[in-house]
């Protein structure tokens, strides 16, 4: 008898006679009585908050097998998927798929049509996996399940739609952005998972060796100017900066921020969603907030010439100005804000520091193991001597890849007074790049490297996330 689905309680002894039974507070009693009856057998309830049954619950749920079967039925629920009952196999589906996503600490959710499937798959760490194979009939009434939750056309197959979800998984408020695009098999989902309620990460917790753990302090503290965060998407930018948002936060100090669209909720900051259909773009919202009395702006991205124009001049008349940018390096942000326009004293006048960073997918400390690299693993990565690096056997808690969790590795421009001379003078990379290694800076590649003799991740995933330096 299945009583997690049929009763929500959950079962954790049960003998010949007797039957153990976790449930929550204020749980039905003609449940029990009915479980009484249906076995024969006694049953003993123990009662725990509404916490620490969701949580059993989730872990519960989490474990078990998707099972498919081909009918559909739709159901608008929006309470707790966890305390939902599954009505058809369509919801059944979605509300595994999540439950386990969430579980797992996924990112992404990519439910994909082929030519006789459908293959559902999460991003872990940054590396997508398999999850559960579904026949193609029910891939459609999945699909329309998705739409009816996001507020979507359900009846439009044809064109890219997109739409938002919020949800709740035991104790843990979800907003998931959903993406569909329609391809030769069917229509493509992403659902992109964002925990409302997940606490943001501070400055010591983000993998900041001291030496840039000093450094980005020191930048978060300067009285105005421009603070930049670069790399590629999902480099993990925006936690950076909202971590020294974390740090210098206080009563005394404005902070408003404009992105697209907001990804953390802090309370005491102001936050705006840029929303070009009706003309808020981050140029124009800049704009605005400038005329707010703000001590310190945050800018989601410095995308074009009039937004790089309004950061500097905001920097320059007292603000300090937090925004990313995409750029291989620290010392080529440099350059791309001189591609954008911006006059070579205006950058030297305004820029502070900018930080470049990768992520990287940490060796799982469950079975994690020491072994001895190989001469060629080293010449590889420049290094010659004695050293020990570790890896990951493959184990239940991190899905056999060996990897549970990621870290950044960074590298940190702080701006001195030569480096700035030097900036009106030439905006090229490989010039501060000198120069800033004269003044003791610290590449990615170094920073990756010293993790890695450290245990922290692996060779492999240094060389995925960044260029070998020669």
């Amino acid at each position: 008898m299945d009583f997690i689905k049929t009763y929500r309680l959950i079962p954790v002894e049960e003998g010949e006679s007797y039957i153990k039974l976790l449930a929550p507070k204020g749980y039905d009693p003609f449940a029990v009585e009915e479980i009484r009856f249906l076995t024969g057998k006694y049953v003993e309830v123990f009662q725990v908050d509404e916490e620490e049954f969701s949580r059993e619950l989730q872990k519960r749920l989490a474990e078990e097998e998707v099972y498919v079967e081909e009918n559909e039925e739709e159901d608008r629920n929006s309470k707790d998927i966890l305390m939902e009952e599954e009505k058809s196999p369509a919801v059944s589906l979605v509300n595994a798929t999540l439950i386990k996503a969430v579980t797992l600490s996924a990112s992404d959710v990519h439910i994909e049509p082929y030519e006789d499937s459908a293959l559902i798959r999460f991003r872990l760490d940054g590396i997508l996996h398999d999850y559960v194979s579904i026949p193609l009939s029910l891939h459609e009434s999945v699909v329309s399940r998705i739409k009816v939750l996001a507020n979507l056309n359900v009846a439009e197959r044809r064109i890219p739609q997109d739409g938002k979800i919020r949800v709740r998984i035991g104790k843990r408020d979800m907003d998931i952005r959903v993406s569909i695009v329609p391809t030769t098999f069917g229509e493509r989902v992403v659902l992109r998972l964002l925990d409302r309620s997940g606490s943001m990460l501070t400055l010591e917790e983000l993998g900041l060796s001291d030496h840039h753990l000093e450094k980005i302090k020191r930048l978060a503290k300067k009285p105005y100017g421009i603070v930049l965060a670069t790399g590629p998407t999902g480099a993990g930018k925006s936690t950076t900066l909202y971590a020294m948002i974390l740090y210098v936060k206080s009563p005394e100090k404005n902070i408003i921020t404009i992105e697209d669209p907001p990804e953390y909720q802090v309370k005491g900051v102001s936050q705006i969603q840029v929303n070009p259909k009706v003309g808020l773009t981050f140029a124009n919202g800049l704009r605005a907030i400038l005329r707010q009395d703000p001590d310190i702006i945050m800018v989601g991205e410095i995308r074009d010439t009039e937004t790089a124009q309004i950061a500097v001049h905001a920097a320059l008349t007292g603000h300090l100005v937090l925004s990313t940018l995409h750029t291989n390096d620290a010392p080529s942000a440099v350059t791309r804000l001189s591609d954008l326009g911006i006059e070579p004293f205006l950058i030297a006048s305004s820029l502070e520091g900018v930080i470049a960073q990768r992520l990287v997918r940490k060796v799982c400390e469950y079975c994690k193991e020491p072994y001895l690299p190989t001469k060629e693993e080293l010449s590889e990565l420049g290094l010659y001597g004695n050293y020990t690096f570790y890896r990951g056997k493959g184990c239940d808690m991190c899905m056999g890849t060996g990897y549970r969790g990621r870290t950044g590795i960074y590298e940190v421009l702080e701006l001195d007074e030569d480096l700035k001379q030097l900036l009106i003078k030439t905006q090229d990379a490989n010039d501060i790049r000198k120069l800033a290694r004269e003044r003791g800076f610290k590449t990615m590649y170094e920073d990756g490297l010293e993790k890695v003799t450290k245990g922290i991740t692996t060779p492999e995933e240094l060389i995925r996330a960044v260029k070998v330096e020669e």
